[in-house]
């Protein structure tokens, strides 16, 4: 039987069952063909990953592009790239990023940020990066990291970053739930009604 291995190698041999075909074929559409790349500039920033974008425009048009409010029509207008836009990072941009990154949509972040100038949504940009290190994206915050991200073999290899094992709330039954408590008996004991 030949098959190709997730890396596009055939592979020939009577040792493979289609038991293992089926799990390299699966495995193989599991590998992202496109890399899902979030952008983000703050306002004195984006000029400057404007011109690191347009330097790699070629690289960038062949991955799947998402972006804060503004960064993103830049992005599209000035570079013809196609952008899914978000709302603008004070708005609630950077959070929808984050909820993508957490959700394993997101596989690196391009986030120039101003360290000079204060924030309005400062506490949203720290919620990003924060998110963005803990489910193990590279970041790249100034051009020279974006140059080496860009540029890496890994962008166009079959690389996936590991995810951290975290354990997701369970859903349904909640043990303020399960004491079943009358409210009108202010004397029961429990979650609901701390002594």
């Amino acid at each position: 039987m030949t098959v190709s291995d997730p890396t596009g190698t055939n592979i020939t041999g009577t040792n493979i069952t289609s038991t293992d075909a089926t799990v390299l074929q699966a495995a193989s559409k599991d590998l992202p063909s496109r890399r899902r790349i979030a952008m983000v500039a703050h306002d004195n920033k984006k000029v400057d990953l404007l011109s690191w974008a347009e330097f790699n425009v070629d690289t960038l048009r062949a991955h799947e592009l998402y972006a804060t409010g503004t960064t993103g029509t830049l992005l599209e207008y000035e570079l013809g790239l196609r952008v899914h836009r978000f709302l603008s990072g004070p708005l609630g941009g950077d959070q929808q990023i984050g909820a993508k990154i957490a959700e394993g949509e997101i596989d690196m972040l391009i986030f120039f940020w101003d360290p000079l100038e204060p924030q309005p949504h400062d506490p949203d940009v720290k919620a990003l990066l924060r998110l963005a290190a803990l489910w193990n994206i590279p970041v790249a915050n100034n051009v020279a990291t974006a140059d080496m991200i860009i540029s890496s073999p890994l962008l166009s290899s079959s690389y996936a970053a590991t995810r951290p094992d975290v354990e997701r709330p369970a859903t349904g039954a909640s043990p303020l739930l399960a004491a079943e408590v009358d409210p009108a008996d202010r004397s029961a004991k429990g979650p609901a009604y701390p002594a």
